[in-house]
């Protein structure tokens, strides 16, 4: 996976987009009648073309030429599931071409004649049509993110997630073109599972959403307050004691190693990157009260059910430094073991039961153990108040789509920048999916959802922001990605956690794709889409709120 923002040249190539174009708006009609869905996130190209449909069948195959990694298969799998059909995947080896019913996936490294990005890039080119539907990119993510274009292209039933109901179609997709590629390599979302658990399956099927999405990152939010959810060997009480409990008393859980290596293969598949979190040196009640040793008084606190945040604190304290520092090196070394990933995140935000020199102090030493291991620290923007940090740390920032001057939150990015690092941008007001719905819905009875960032989040308020235009004299060359987290407090099943995702989720995923529009966004096409994006959720059984912002399709 790249990870350098895409080239210059391609986001210039952007700019002349027409967003707003007929194309690119919900649905529209192809000459020939049929119609032709807007994909989110929106493509940097998308031409009609004027021809027939491609249309999938039973006789059906998905040719591959080169190295396509996962992206046949997982693409063949969903066409089998929702259309009952063989759709075998077989090695073109030239001497029978692609017919008018197949899928070619090619991919040719440096091939750039055949994609609009640089051969290290994501980008692709999808054809469809009578003849046949045709993949071309430059690497294996790039093959994969062209077959979510693909299904998004096709009628929506074909996401269908019941292998006993297979439907009978027609299965088209319109004549068209896309040249593709994304505008920031770090394309992320955040699940925390400390708050509430949520077992294997239920984040690997918050994979699969992502993944739709052209999203690459996962950012597991594992250590709180309220909870520790992966084995640390050294450390077993983290997973016993620390394990034990979680918000409002709904029980505790933790995933084994052998758990988060499945996570990490299921993502990688996928093409997404896990990227683990464990918060220090705040957030850290559940592993004090599995360790009297890591308290500055040698008491274990009790396991702790609230939603309060800054009460608890790593020890900084001379007289507990070795069994604190064997703490971060241990917690730090088996993290980065199980992490084929190039990111550990460390956490840093709101320390404030820490002063703050122990805070600097606790800061230098969680990161240089961090980075011992290889990795790459990613923190919350707290932690731009070192000036020691790790060269190339990245930093997360939280604070509102306009930064608060008493947060301080625009210096600590401008820190990051100074040490070398980047930025991933993730506003509370606009890309927080907890945050309340305007319209207040309940789920299943339940109130769901926060409201500290400023209130509610519209979807006006998810997709009306530009992560450059956050930080004055912080641009596209500076920001690895854009990421939408979701807080767990209100949460306590994957259907809730989807229910405050969806729609939302949609307009960060275009944000962190999409490019840059020289007149702003296409909230109207945005929102068309969305309707249209709707069926495809129901199609796959995801719970999402019908926000009455959105045109939704009866």
């Amino acid at each position: 996976m790249s990870i350098a923002a895409r080239p210059a040249r391609l986001v210039a190539a952007a700019l002349t987009i027409a967003l707003g174009s007929a194309a690119l708006a919900g649905c529209a009609p192809q000459p020939n009648g049929a119609a032709v869905p807007r994909i989110i996130p929106a493509p940097l190209s998308f031409d009609e073309l004027d021809a027939a449909p491609f249309r999938l069948d039973d006789t059906s195959r998905v040719l591959v030429i080169g190295e396509a990694g996962s992206a046949p298969e997982l693409l063949a799998a969903q066409l089998r599931l929702a259309t009952g059909a063989e759709v075998p995947v077989v090695a073109d080896d030239g001497e029978r071409p692609g017919g008018a019913t197949d899928i070619v996936i090619s991919v040719t490294p440096g091939a750039e004649a055949s994609v609009p990005a640089d051969p290290a890039a994501e980008g692709y080119r999808l054809t469809t049509g009578a003849d046949g539907a045709r993949i071309d990119a430059a690497s294996p993510a790039g093959a994969f993110w062209a077959s979510r274009s693909l299904l998004q292209l096709l009628p929506p039933a074909i996401l269908a997630a019941d292998a006993e109901r297979p439907s009978e179609g027609p299965w088209t997709a319109p004549a068209v073109r896309i040249d593709d590629a994304p505008r920031f390599a770090y394309r992320g979302a955040m699940l925390d599972v400390a708050r509430h658990f949520l077992p294997v399956a239920d984040v690997e099927r918050y994979v699969d959403q992502l993944a739709m999405l052209k999203l690459n990152v996962l950012h597991l939010h594992l250590t709180d307050d309220q909870g520790w959810r992966l084995q640390i060997d050294a450390w077993p009480e983290l997973t016993g004691v620390g394990a034990s409990t979680s918000a409002g008393g709904d029980g505790g859980g933790y995933y084994t190693k052998d758990d988060y290596r499945r996570l990490v293969a299921y993502a990688a598949e996928r093409h997404v990157t896990i990227v683990p979190e464990i918060d220090l040196p705040g957030h850290t009640n559940a592993a004090l009260s599995a360790y009297p040793e890591l308290n500055c008084d040698g008491v274990a606190p009790a396991p702790y059910e609230g939603t309060e945040v800054g009460f608890s604190s790593l020890c900084a304290s001379p007289d507990r430094a070795e069994a604190t520092d064997r703490f971060l090196a241990d917690v730090t070394r088996e993290l980065a073991e199980l992490t084929p990933g190039p990111w550990i995140h460390l956490g840093g935000d709101e320390s404030l039961a820490t002063s703050e020199a122990d805070y600097l102090d606790l800061v230098r030493r969680m990161t240089k153990a961090g980075a011992a291991t290889g990795k790459t620290i990613i923190g919350w923007h707290e932690l731009g108040a070192s000036t020691e940090l790790p060269a190339g740390t990245v930093g997360q920032y939280w604070d509102y789509v306009t930064p608060r001057e008493e947060t301080g939150s625009a210096g600590d990015v401008r820190a990051f920048l100074a040490q070398g690092g980047k930025i991933v941008f993730s506003p509370a007001d606009a890309a927080y999916l907890d945050m309340v719905y305007p319209d207040a819905p309940s789920f299943e009875g339940r109130q769901l959802g926060q409201d500290w960032a400023d209130g509610d989040t519209s979807l006006t308020e998810a997709y009306g922001w530009d992560p450059a235009a956050i930080v004055a004299g912080v641009g596209d060359a500076d920001i690895l990605g854009v990421e939408a987290p979701i807080w767990t407090e209100t949460m306590r099943t994957l259907d809730e956690v989807e229910f405050m995702a969806f729609p939302r989720i949609l307009a960060i995923a275009e944000i962190a794709w999409s490019p840059a529009a020289p007149d702003g966004r296409d909230e109207a096409g945005f929102f068309a889409a969305v309707a249209g994006y709707g069926e495809r959720l129901e199609a796959m059984g995801v719970p999402y709120h019908r926000m009455p912002e959105v045109p939704w399709l009866d």
